[in-house]
């Protein structure tokens, strides 16, 4: 990703901060890490990690837009998928939550990984979000592989 994206993505993901200065001052000198509020800009759908991942792989398809901004927290073991924002949102599943007005997402800028969070999909700038049919359709074929897939070992 170029420069001027990463400039565009930390401009799009600062602008849902309540201060974006201090919003980008913190993942430059603090933690790395900013609280943002879902429901204005974006909302995230969160799901199980290894169904985030697989859902995430079915949507990097020739045929389909680039999948949107999608984060991954590897000491939750849940993945996010950033989506327009819909106060009506109805995502029913095992697992999943959907972060939308009146929720808070922290977030790592989009150039760098922060301590468990790492962007999978970085958000470029332009608003481009995941398209809810697009996702559900996916989140439900990577549903039925994992339903006959083995465990992952360790567990």
């Amino acid at each position: 990703m170029s420069d001027v994206m990463w400039g565009r993505g930390v401009e799009w993901l600062a602008a849902a901060a309540t201060d974006p200065r201090v919003c980008k001052r913190e993942w430059d000198q603090g933690n790395g890490i900013a609280l943002l509020a879902a429901g204005r800009y974006w909302d995230v759908l969160s799901v199980p990690e290894r169904l985030g991942l697989l859902t995430l792989d079915l949507l990097w398809q020739p045929s389909l837009p680039v999948p949107g901004p999608t984060l991954v927290d590897t000491a939750a073991h849940r993945v996010g998928f950033f989506l327009p924002p819909d106060p009506d949102s109805r995502w029913v599943g095992a697992g999943l939550r959907h972060a939308g007005r009146g929720s808070w997402v922290a977030v790592p800028p989009p150039y760098r990984p922060a301590r468990s969070l790492e962007w999978l999909v970085p958000p470029d700038g332009t608003g481009a979000l995941h398209a809810p049919g697009t996702l559900e359709l996916a989140l439900r074929q990577a549903n039925g592989s994992l339903a006959v897939l083995p465990p992952p070992s360790g567990v």
